[in-house]
């Protein structure tokens, strides 16, 4: 079987797969603010002919607000382009429970439209009789709406949420996030509510069918919802580092987190990616070399050639390396390094020991 990130791309992603799927918060933009280089780096991916879909656990908003979010960012981009994680909880409630189902929104105004649109009837308070809450990320939750969702599950309604995310990428850093204010209902009522956006292989599906994809590429900036949703989905993924996961958490990484592909950015579209060679117990990638350390779960980092490469050589070295030594568990890795210049390169990627 073939590692993840061993076989890499000999030619740019962009002129393999006819739709990238990208995710928002921390691949896109981070807070309001488009990440350096990624509005121009679409542009020329549409320009090579890649068309582009827009898959977002965040429900706090509706599709043309993301749309022309996305547009104002210069990303032009129409509402048919963008399916939320609202969009994919109010369908899945309106095929367990039927048109007109009334339903408790906690979220934001994201949350409220898509059940409106999906033909359901919202409700504000646990005593209206709600048969399912719906729960996505929103600014202005708080204890009030909290205490609603909470009476109403408890009353018997299913308690249904968007995505489980507990961070949300910011300029100041992670920030709650919806799984964060979904966790305080689940540890009052004691039921564990149905999720419905990634790593819910349904939000990528609608994306494929929306687009007519032959060959889709997950594009994400998380493990545990775009890469394992990419997996679930069948589809191939690129992780880019302009969100909440670091060199650390990926080469720690369990089987169905671990992506195809891996970049600094979104512009990783638009360049070829270098395979990961083994032989005589080392792995090679450009001009980084990984071979064993002393012990099972120690890796030496032995050369770099920073020069030469997108500075993600050694790191994807290190992952099928490690990968390729755990292939059916992710489990923790020591690194160390050897010269000056790999040292350099671990304290870049917050590799070395405290």
């Amino acid at each position: 079987m073939t590692v993840p990130l061993a076989a890499g791309s000999p030619e740019a992603p962009s002129a393999v797969h006819d739709v990238a799927l990208l995710d928002l918060d921390g691949v896109v933009y981070v807070g309001p603010d488009a990440v350096p280089g990624v509005p121009e780096a679409l542009s020329a991916a549409r320009a090579a002919g890649m068309r582009l879909g827009f898959v977002t656990n965040n429900a706090a908003r509706t599709p043309d607000e993301v749309a022309l979010h996305l547009t104002e960012l210069g990303v032009p981009a129409g509402a048919d382009d963008v399916i939320t994680s609202s969009q994919a909880a109010a369908t899945v409630v309106a095929e367990l429970l039927g048109p007109g189902a009334a339903v408790l929104p906690v979220g934001g105004p994201g949350v409220t439209a898509a059940l409106r649109a999906a033909g359901l009837t919202v409700v504000e308070r646990a005593e209206d009789g709600p048969a399912a809450v719906v729960q996505g990320y929103g600014r202005e939750v708080g204890w009030a709406h909290l205490a609603e969702a909470v009476v109403a599950v408890r009353n018997g309604a299913r308690h249904v949420a968007t995505n489980t995310d507990a961070t949300i990428p910011s300029p100041r850093g992670p920030l709650p996030g919806n799984g964060a204010m979904v966790g305080v209902v689940s540890a009052i009522t004691g039921r564990q509510p149905l999720v419905t956006g990634k790593p819910d292989p349904a939000m990528h599906a609608e994306c494929v069918r929306r687009t007519g994809a032959l060959r889709p590429l997950v594009v994400g900036d998380r493990l545990d919802t775009d890469i394992e949703g990419a997996r679930r989905a069948g589809a191939a993924s690129l992780l880019v580092l302009t969100g909440v996961t670091v060199p650390a958490t990926l080469l720690e990484a369990r089987p169905d987190h671990r992506p195809d592909l891996l970049s600094a950015d979104a512009a990783g579209l638009l360049t070829a990616h270098p395979s990961v060679r083994s032989g005589d117990g080392t792995w090679r990638c450009g001009g980084a070399e990984v071979r064993p350390g002393e012990g099972d779960d120690v890796l030496v980092l032995t050369s770099v050639d920073d020069d030469a490469d997108d500075g993600l050589d050694g790191l994807r070295a290190l992952c099928v390396a490690h990968w390729s030594r755990h292939p059916a568990e992710g489990v923790p890795v020591r690194v160390v390094a050897a010269g000056d210049r790999a040292a350099g390169a671990l304290q870049r990627w917050g590799l070395t020991e405290p």
